[in-house]
């Protein structure tokens, strides 16, 4: 968890259910290339924890026989029930899964991590996982320091004005964060995790980019009319300093952080 205010810190962590239809319609999720780096061979039950609306969830059905979806929100489950009406969708946390022990192949994380107590959920892992089972942890979403945002930053700055100072997510790229690796307890029953980055490209339109930068739980807690003028300021420096608008795409570059760990012990 980051070490910001617990209620700010439980705000946030909790926002993303009310915005759960458009965090599906417009989060990105991983590519296939994740789950081929993350998932073991011959896994026959993989948990997706903290799955949110699904998106590493879909790409995991036909991988396994069993997939199963644990998620604390109950409007987050709605929309990935909705969406996958095969897959068991569980209420659940990363510290209390409703699952048995060494009951799973593989149990993994995509982007929700940083929310979760680290301690309890390595420990409840370590609980459903099967000697020999993967532990996977995954951040994946837009590489802004691609050349497309590098070249739109330059024209924003040079612009100067308001323009320089606003849509920080959009316009200066994301923050690096010290909390997207996966650290273990000493004593936790895996082995020392193994990290990755993997890379991929998506066409994406400037509604995309939009509809994406409202699911930022920094924008979803703003009041209404200032969530509606950040989605109209972004629109217009896509316009603008980026060339993007009505059905336009750019070829945006795509990275994702991945860790895994393997389950020891008999």
């Amino acid at each position: 968890m980051t070490g910001e205010a617990p209620d700010l810190f439980q705000e946030r962590a909790s926002s993303f259910g009310s915005a759960a239809k458009e965090y599906d319609l417009f989060r990105p999720g991983p590519a296939p290339v994740v789950v081929d780096w993350l998932l073991p061979a011959g896994a026959q039950c993989v948990v997706d924890l903290g799955a949110g609306t699904g998106a590493l969830t879909r790409l995991l059905v036909g991988r396994a026989p069993q997939v199963i979806a644990v998620e604390p929100d109950n409007r987050m489950r709605e929309v990935l029930a909705a969406n996958l009406p095969g897959v068991p969708v569980l209420e659940g946390r990363g510290d209390a899964m409703p699952l048995g022990d060494a009951s799973a192949d593989a149990v993994l994380v995509s982007s929700a991590w940083h929310w979760m107590d680290s301690d309890g959920t390595v420990l409840e892992v370590a609980r459903v996982l099967r000697a020999g089972g993967i532990f996977g942890v995954v951040w994946a979403g837009i590489d802004w320091t691609g050349s497309w945002f590098a070249e739109m930053r330059e024209r924003v700055f040079a612009a100067g004005g308001d323009d320089a100072v606003t849509l920080a997510p959009l316009v200066a790229g994301e923050v690096p964060r010290p909390d997207r690796m996966l650290r273990l307890p000493d004593e936790a029953p895996f082995t020392p995790p193994e990290s990755g980055l993997l890379h991929w490209t998506q066409d994406m339109s400037a509604d995309q980019l939009v509809g994406m930068l409202a699911t930022f739980s920094g924008v979803i807690l703003l009041p209404l009319e200032q969530r509606r003028r950040v989605a109209d300021e972004a629109r217009r420096l896509l316009r603008e300093h980026g060339g993007l608008e009505g059905s336009a795409t750019v070829e945006l570059p795509f990275r994702a952080e991945c860790w895994r760990a393997v389950r020891t012990g008999g």
